[in-house]
Parts: structure tokens; C-alpha cells; sequence
């Protein structure tokens, strides 16, 4: 997701400088116009503006107070957005360290994936300040075609979890709707047309009936990465009637080696366990 953001940020006239702990992934950034910095500590230094994007919680922490972290030392005035999914917790934790150290924090996951990355049309969920979210929203501008300031520090995660688990229930209603109509004779192509063109229809339905024609499942979103979120919702408090057996469903399908693949790949697991 980062990669897509970057380059959008470069075609809008912005200067970029980039950190990622695997170097390689650098290069096509660089190639693009960004220029590299050899730490999270130089980067800050060098920079205004801070958005970080790392996969959970620890990597998030490490980021910020690890050898050469955005928080090895003050830096007044400046402003860190953190992109990254995790828990509403963290994103106050973090908050709180980047004040004492005298700098703005904005949580603002997105909503959307690739696609949506490339084309910048992704939905910013905002936590923080209305000070630090007007600094960002010209950028936010250019990410997406929304940004919704939802309040304090931990909004914008907790909304992100929210989201995260409507996809799973979306996707794992998608998988059996489709199975039980195949199961009774009906061809998955002809119930996902009834589906894409009536009220049920959706950019999630639509978007994953190429993978579940093809019955192919490279991760746009890997399945593992849904389980996390599914966690960190149930340690935030979600106990929803659905919930549980969505989890477990799902821990079951990233238990059978299905976690690297997208999180469509939840009706592989379904067809398996038929």
C-alpha cells in the first residue's frame, strides 16, 4: 500500500523521503523521485510530515521507540501519521509519547487496498487533533477521495477494526452464498451475477468474482492479516452475535495455510471443510 502512495504523493508535486526496514523495497520509490533515508530517525529530521504503514502493533512500537525511532529525540513542531492497523491502544500510547516529545499524532488507517492505493481513492479514518488533521488533510487529499476526522487519538483505529470486521463478514457471507448455490445447482458464475446486479451487490463482490471464477486467490489483503484485525477487535471490546464464529472461521482457515493468500481465499477453506 505504501508504494502506491508514495508515487501518488510524487505526481501531486510533494518532495518524499522514504524508510522501509527492507531495503529493496525502496528502489522503485527511489526510481520514482523519492530520495531514502538510512533510518526512522533521519527521516523525521528531514522531514515535516511522518506517515508510517507497518503491518501490527510491535512493528508500530518499533518504529517510533527502537534504535534510531522517530521518538529517539524531541522534534518540535513536527507531525507523524500512522497508517498502520492496530489496536485504538496503541494508537493513544503512541499519541501520548509523540506529544511528550513534543510532536502532533494523527492514527489515519485506511479503508480500501491496492487498487484503491493507485488510484487514490482510499477512505482516511482520522484520529487526533482538528489542528494536526487540517495540517494533513491537503495530503490526505491526494490518498484519497475521503478523510473522515472521527475525533481523539484511537478513532481512527477503532473505526478501521469496524470496518475490517463488516469485510469479513461481507466476504465470508460472499463464499457460503455462493457454495450453497453451487451446492443446489447453480453456477457460481450465474449466482455472482444475480448478486453484482441486484441489491446485494457491492464493490467487495464485485472487485473478488474474478478470483472466485478463476478460483485463484493472490493476496490483495492476506487472510493473516484480517485474522490480526479480527484479534485486536475482540481485545477492544467486539462481542457481536457473528463475531465469534467469523473468527474462529477464519483462525481456522490461517491454521490451514491459507494466510498468505487474499482474504477471499476464506471460500477455499469453506469448499474444503464442505
Amino acid at each position: 500500500m505504501g508504494t502506491p502512495i508514495v508515487k501518488n504523493l510524487l505526481g501531486a508535486g510533494y518532495a518524499v523521503t522514504v524508510y522501509n526496514r527492507t531495503k529493496s523495497k525502496e528502489q522503485p520509490l527511489t526510481e520514482a523521485g523519492a530520495t531514502a533515508a538510512s533510518t526512522p530517525q533521519q527521516l523525521i529530521d528531514e522531514c515535516d510530515i511522518v506517515f508510517t504503514m507497518v503491518s501490527d502493533d510491535e512493528a508500530v512500537k518499533q518504529v517510533y521507540t527502537g534504535p534510531d525511532g522517530l521518538l529517539t529525540k524531541a522534534n518540535t513542531g513536527k507531525l507523524i501519521i500512522d497508517m498502520s492497523t492496530v489496536s485504538p491502544a496503541t494508537s493513544r500510547y503512541v499519541a501520548a509519547l509523540c506529544k511528550s516529545n513534543g510532536m502532533d499524532f494523527l492514527d489515519a488507517p485506511v479503508s480500501g487496498s491496492v487498487k484503491p492505493a493507485e488510484e487514490g481513492t482510499l477512505i482516511v479514518l482520522v484520529g487526533g487533533s482538528e489542528e494536526a488533521y487540517q495540517k494533513a488533510k491537503p495530503l490526505f487529499e491526494v490518498i484519497g477521495k475521503l478523510a473522515v476526522h472521527l475525533g481523539e487519538n484511537g478513532a481512527g483505529s477503532a473505526a478501521k477494526l469496524a470496518i475490517n470486521y463488516l469485510l469479513g463478514l461481507h466476504l465470508q457471507g460472499l463464499a457460503e452464498t455462493v457454495l450453497f448455490a453451487r451446492q443446489n445447482g447453480i453456477a457460481a458464475k450465474d449466482m455472482l451475477t444475480i448478486i453484482n446486479e441486484g441489491a446485494c451487490g457491492n464493490g467487495i463482490s464485485r472487485g473478488k468474482t474474478p478470483s472466485i471464477l478463476q478460483n485463484e486467490f493472490p493476496a490483495a489483503f492476506a487472510l493473516k492479516l484480517l485474522v490480526k484485525d479480527l484479534r485486536l477487535a475482540k481485545e477492544s471490546g467486539l462481542q457481536m452475535p457473528l463475531f465469534a464464529p467469523l473468527f474462529h472461521c477464519y483462525q481456522q482457515a490461517m491454521q490451514s495455510g491459507l494466510g498468505e493468500k487474499d482474504v477471499m481465499a476464506i471460500m477455499e477453506y469453506l469448499e474444503e471443510t464442505e
